[in-house]
């Protein structure tokens, strides 16, 4: 049996690839997560005997050692971290207490059986892009954001673990996901929720700034392919889609896909943190699922009509 860590698991990506793979009998999945922003309701728990969970801390050592010397892991899903813009702007003291959870697990890792670690990144780690569509071998590494500083030390990291030790990797850098079980104050859900309200969408600025957005299936899809099929070893993919749409536009779309009253609030831009643009190159990740991305539209239809979003 391949056993798995998946720390940060209770979290809405997170815990779909926990989900994902404890669906195969073959794997024995751990998830790890301090519940600080994640919660097991978005984990069945009693539904896999494959599947089990343990409250957290990965920045600790003391705490996450005690996990490793518990279970013999082949692979490590690394997704825990402090993250949405507004939370990472006002708690950066806590964004830079993930680099000490990044050194544990690497260093775990190095010494324990571990294969491969995977790691969540983050398009942040482009700043404001020198190219569109931004690709992976473009990183100017000219924001000053805690939260992108952070998932660069962490790709740095990896990659200086294998160089060094040997230890593989693979590294996603997820774009704007989106699905039922988000949390509330990501862009998506937040519009979703104030307009089955009928209550203002509120969007910083003129609204123009562009982001993409990819439904949690083909996310989840792209990396478990990945993983089963040892593809990307020791390399970088975007995750995301790419069809780009204004954040001015997404409101007008869901106030459509929702039959809305609500109305559309300009509110003063962001000092920092908004970006212009996102636009990924995803030529790799398209490889790997060899299908179409599922539409916004129909995210945003799925996102709706599932229990799961209303009691987020």
């Amino acid at each position: 049996m391949t056993s798995i860590l998946v720390t940060g698991g209770a979290g809405f990506i997170a815990s779909e690839v926990a989900i994902k793979l404890a669906q195969n009998p073959d794997n024995h999945v751990v998830v790890v997560d301090n519940l600080l922003t994640g919660s097991t309701k978005k984990l069945p728990l009693d539904g896999y005997d494959n599947l089990h969970f343990i409250k957290c801390d990965v920045n600790y050592m003391e705490d996450i050692s005690g996990v490793f010397y518990a279970y013999n892991f082949d692979y490590v899903f690394h997704y825990a971290a402090l993250v949405g813009v507004q939370r990472t702007l006002n708690n950066p003291v806590s964004v830079l207490d993930d680099i000490q959870g990044i050194k544990n697990i690497l260093k775990l890792s190095k010494n324990s059986r571990v294969k491969r670690v995977y790691y969540s990144s983050s398009s942040e780690v482009y700043g404001e892009p020198v190219e569109i569509p931004q690709n992976e071998q473009t990183t100017p590494l000219n924001s000053k954001l805690p939260y992108a500083i952070v998932k660069n030390i962490g790709e740095a990291s990896l990659r200086s673990y294998y160089q060094e030790f040997g230890l593989e990797f693979t590294i996603f850098r997820f774009f704007n996901t989106f699905g039922p079980k988000q949390s509330p104050d990501f862009v998506i859900s937040k519009f979703i929720k104030l307009a089955l309200k009928n209550k203002d969408i509120t969007v910083y600025g003129d609204g123009l700034q562009t982001r993409t957005f990819c439904y949690i299936d083909d996310n989840v899809d792209a990396c478990l392919k990945a993983f089963y099929e040892d593809q990307f070893v020791n390399d970088v993919l975007n995750i995301g889609s790419d069809i780009e749409i204004t954040i001015l536009d997404l409101a007008k779309l869901i106030i459509e896909v929702t039959k809305s009253d609500s109305r559309i609030i300009h509110l003063p831009p962001l000092e920092e943190g908004d970006m212009k643009r996102r636009l990924p190159d995803n030529t790799k990740m398209m490889t790997l699922l060899d299908r179409p991305l599922i539409s916004l539209e129909e995210g945003l239809k799925r996102v709706i009509s599932m229990p799961e979003f209303i009691m987020n």
